[in-house]
């Protein structure tokens, strides 16, 4: 037998990690975080399949990097998502885990320190803490759907889920999304394309059998059934928007041709607002008014929103930190949100049911 070591040579270390059935017996789900789990799959469902008339708003930070401001903010769209609830269904962005194209900050799980310390284990505890707490509030939560891994120690407690432009492609987040229990909103491709979130969606739709972790832990045959409640995230691309009436159009076509239903989403940020906060307001009066000239396919939204405006890198000194302001990307402020959710809800609140009953 060979004595040369053929394995692990670009490995440092390993570390084993809690498994999701000892982190769950750790930190249950509460009878009322279920609830508003469940309830709002539901909603989402029911809003999908046009039995419910209502919008479905994925609204938040672009990432969670400070737990106290997510529990503030927290608290703030709940007051609004009450007010609003008889013509929008607001479900909190809680987003842990950042794709880089290269490297920096991957998020809450991964880095809960900001500090490259890597305590994952730690962030694991963290996310679920947070995340149960907010359900406890009865306000649903959303996330994206990045490691393979990590769904099976948080996705208990979330309402939808999102794959990113980045991912679509990936047949590991295809199989993956086939076997959440929640609708899943799949992003165009970062060059504004449409095949790969199509395709996608065809994908998820079929049973698969992959490998995977089970709630022991232990590497699993993961043999899943299917999910029928996929749909596409346009989120602009190569430079240009694509939430306007024309690209809608578009979409529509490509998802009839496939066989898909016509069950859209509008991404008001990334490359839809160029990355500048402040036209996310204006993307969301033109979805409005594209409800209001009759379109019946955009059944949901989504908003990079936080406490405060833009954003801040992660400073040397975390004590530096501004509260409240995105450490990844630019977020408009809460005054700015609530003012363009209320108008909204304004605008559409007698339109919207005559959708399900035409």
């Amino acid at each position: 037998m060979s004595a040369k070591k053929l394995e692990d040579l670009n490995v440092a270390s390993t570390e084993t990690l809690i498994t999701p059935q000892a982190l769950k017996q750790e930190m249950p789900l509460s009878d009322a975080a279920a609830e508003t789990v469940a309830r709002s799959r539901q909603a989402i469902y029911d809003i999908m399949d046009r039995k419910d008339h209502r919008l479905f708003l994925v609204v938040g930070p672009c990432s969670i990097h400070d737990v106290d401001a997510a529990r503030d903010y927290a608290g703030r769209l709940k007051k609004l998502a009450d007010e609003v609830s008889d013509t929008l269904l607001l479900v909190m962005r809680v987003y842990f885990e950042k794709p880089r194209t290269t490297v920096g900050w991957k998020g809450l799980i991964n880095d809960p320190h900001l500090n490259d310390t890597f305590d994952i284990e730690q962030g694991l505890h963290i996310g679920r803490r947070l995340l149960l707490d907010i359900n406890e509030m009865g306000l649903p939560a959303a996330t994206e759907a990045l490691d393979p891994i990590s769904p099976q120690y948080l996705q208990d407690t979330i309402a939808w889920s999102a794959i990113g432009a980045r991912t679509t492609e990936s047949q590991t987040h295809r199989e993956m999304s086939s076997g959440l229990s929640m609708a899943i909103g799949f992003k165009n491709g970062t060059d504004g394309s449409l095949d790969v979130a199509v395709n996608a969606m065809k994908s998820v739709s079929h049973p698969h059998s992959f490998l995977g972790i089970n709630q022991e832990g232990q590497v699993a045959i993961i043999r899943t059934k299917g999910n029928h409640y996929g749909h596409v995230v346009l989120r602009g691309g190569g430079g240009k928007p694509n939430y306007d009436s024309v690209s809608v159009a578009l979409c529509e076509q490509a998802l009839e041709k496939a066989g898909l239903r016509k069950s859209i989403m509008v991404d008001c940020s990334h490359a839809n607002s160029n990355k500048d906060p402040a036209i996310q307001p204006l993307v969301l009066q033109d979805i409005t008014h594209q409800i209001l000239e009759g379109n019946t396919s955009i059944q949901g939204l989504m908003i990079e929103s936080n406490i405060h405006w833009g954003n801040q890198p992660i400073p040397e000194n975390l004590a530096d930190l501004k509260y409240g302001v995105s450490v990844t990307d630019a977020c408009i402020d809460w005054p700015t949100t609530e003012k363009a959710i209320l108008e909204m809800r304004d605008k559409l609140r007698k339109v919207l049911p005559r959708r399900i009953q035409g």
